[in-house]
């Protein structure tokens, strides 16, 4: 799922425990993208198109005043905030919406996905970001031990950098400081060029289309720019009535048309 890239003049120079950790901070964020999308091929989840539309504008102002609301130091929610990021997370029982399945509100050239996940979705959630952390990063180890050989001094301490990475996900989450102290946490991931395909096909398992509807499907022979779209995604996590839960909204915009081209 990981390539390794072809290393450029500015990654060689680059020291070795630097290079390991901007790896492990690239296998964080794939391992939460594919743990947030891949419920349709591992837990049976549903993409739903239809989703409100006032609704969905309702849920993307509230994640946009949400996210300028915490300090740029951390992913922690103000307490002024608690109130909003709760009704957030508790919309699947104010609004009769199902958890683990993603509700898509679409028009053309954009998509708006949320999905929310209570209890023990939560629960599986973290098992399954984990396993894509260390799935990645026992890869990326193996193929470093394919160079062992040689015995460069860069190649030897960016692996002993390498094997010296040990991320808990959940930490990296604050998971235990939002159910010990009833914190609300966002954080955010975003791309300006997204391959669509790649999330329906690779990761989601289901058709373009089931994602970006009919009249944005990109053609059978599509370039770059045909699957390039805006990604950015939310993440909303605490304690709502004595649950821990999660929200997830991701805003999709096709990128030549929010670029203007």
């Amino acid at each position: 799922m990981f390539d390794e890239p072809s290393e450029g003049p500015a990654e060689r120079r680059l020291p070795p425990a630097d290079q390991a950790r901007e790896k492990a901070d690239e296998f964080r964020m794939h391992a939460e993208l594919a743990a947030v999308f891949e419920a349709c091929r591992k837990f049976d989840a549903r993409p739903i198109p239809g989703l409100d539309p006032e609704l969905a504008r309702d849920m993307q102002r509230i994640v946009g005043r949400l996210e300028k609301s915490k300090s740029p130091d951390s992913p922690v929610l103000p307490e002024q905030s608690a109130a909003e990021a709760a009704g957030l997370l508790n919309l699947p029982k104010t609004h009769d919406l199902s958890t683990n399945d993603y509700h898509i509100h679409r028009r053309p050239g954009e998509v708006m996905i949320v999905r929310w996940l209570h209890g023990e979705e939560v629960e599986m959630f973290y098992q399954r970001m984990q396993a894509h952390f260390d799935a990645a990063l026992a890869g990326c180890r193996e193929e470093q031990r394919t160079h062992e050989w040689k015995q460069d001094p860069h190649t030897l301490a960016y692996l002993a950098a390498l094997d010296a990475v040990e991320v808990k996900m959940a930490d990296r989450y604050l998971r235990d400081a939002i159910r010990k102290h009833n914190l609300f946490v966002l954080s955010t991931q975003s791309a300006d060029e997204m391959n669509i395909a790649y999330l329906a096909d690779y990761v989601m398992e289901i058709p373009v289309e089931d994602i970006v509807g009919p009249k944005s499907v990109p053609p059978e022979e599509p370039t770059e720019g045909d699957l390039a779209w805006f990604f950015k995604l939310f993440s909303l996590r605490g304690m709502a009535e004595g649950v821990e839960q999660m929200c997830f909204f991701t805003y999709l915009q096709k990128s030549d048309e929010m670029f203007g081209e």
